[in-house]
This record gives structure tokens, C-alpha cells and sequence, in this order.
């Protein structure tokens, strides 16, 4: 089944997501660390890091979901945890890349080797990101992240 046609049995079916007694009751649920290693998370993280003018190379995806994670999540920040270098994180991002790739979301070029945001992919994370909520929230957070990643990696390479 493709996108397309989700939707469209989701739509025929009247297919509602009712919130959670957290929610209704009017208090904010945010995202935990068990969050954290769930593909659809990991999927729109790699699309938040691919959005930008600097595409993340292919080879460093996994570390930089992490970094960006580690500055991102609450839970992590000075803490002696390095998620960048979990084993299982890179290995769930292998494959939420692999999922986004077959679903035509984000593109990997062979050439330059990185991971780039297609239109649609685009469109859906725009879709999210539309919203004010928690998700749309962190994914800001670590958009912003791996800039300032980025930068400092520009930063490091011009002084030595």
C-alpha cells in the first residue's frame, strides 16, 4: 500500500485517533526516551536534518541523529551518555532511512554521498512542523542543532 492510498482507506473508514487521558485532561505529554530509538521519531529526524542547505553526509547520519538527540532531548544534556555512539541508534537509523528512501520521502545521492528531503518529503514535514506541539517543537530543536553542529564543524576545520 502507498501513501496515497492509506489516506484515502483511512479517510473511507473514518479513521480517528482519539488522545490520551494525559491529554485530555489538559496536562503536556512530552516525548520520553523511550521515544527515542521509535523509527517514525527517527524517521523525522533524519527528514529535519535533510531539510536544510547542508545535506548530513551518509557515512556520519547516525552519529549526528545522535548528537543532534543528545542536545535536543532534556534527558540527555550533561549527562556521560554518547547516543551518538549507540550501536543500536545507528542501526535504527539504518533502517528508518530505509523506509524513508522506499517511501520517496528523502533521497540518498549516490554522488556527493548524502541524504537530501524529495518534495514529498518535504510537504509532509512541513505538514508536521505546521502544528505547535511537542513533536513539532523537538524537531525545530534539533534542526537548529545540527546547524550549530554544522557550524562548529566548519569552525574546527578552518582552525586547524
Amino acid at each position: 500500500m502507498n501513501y496515497a492510498e492509506f489516506f484515502r482507506q483511512a479517510r473511507e473508514r473514518n479513521v480517528r485517533l482519539t488522545e490520551s487521558d494525559e491529554q485530555q485532561s489538559g496536562r503536556v505529554a512530552l516525548l520520553s526516551n523511550e521515544a527515542l530509538f521509535q523509527l517514525p521519531f527517527l524517521a523525522m529526524v533524519i527528514m529535519s536534518l535533510s531539510k536544510g542547505k547542508r545535506k548530513p553526509d551518509l557515512s556520519e547520519l547516525g552519529q549526528l541523529v545522535g548528537e543532534c538527540l543528545e542536545r535536543t532531548l532534556v534527558g540527555f544534556k550533561g549527562t556521560a551518555q554518547h547516543i551518538g555512539w549507540s550501536a543500536n541508534l545507528r542501526i535504527r537509523t539504518v533502517k528508518a532511512l530505509t523506509f524513508l528512501e522506499s517511501s520517496g520521502l528523502v533521497e540518498v545521492v549516490v554522488r556527493t554521498k548524502t541524504v537530501t528531503l524529495s518534495d514529498r518529503g518535504r510537504s509532509v514535514l512541513d505538514h508536521v512542523l505546521k502544528d505547535d506541539n511537542n513533536l513539532s517543537n523537538t524537531l525545530r530543536a534539533v534542526e537548529r542543532n545540527y546547524r550549530n553542529i554544522a557550524v562548529e564543524s566548519d569552525i574546527s576545520s578552518t582552525l586547524l
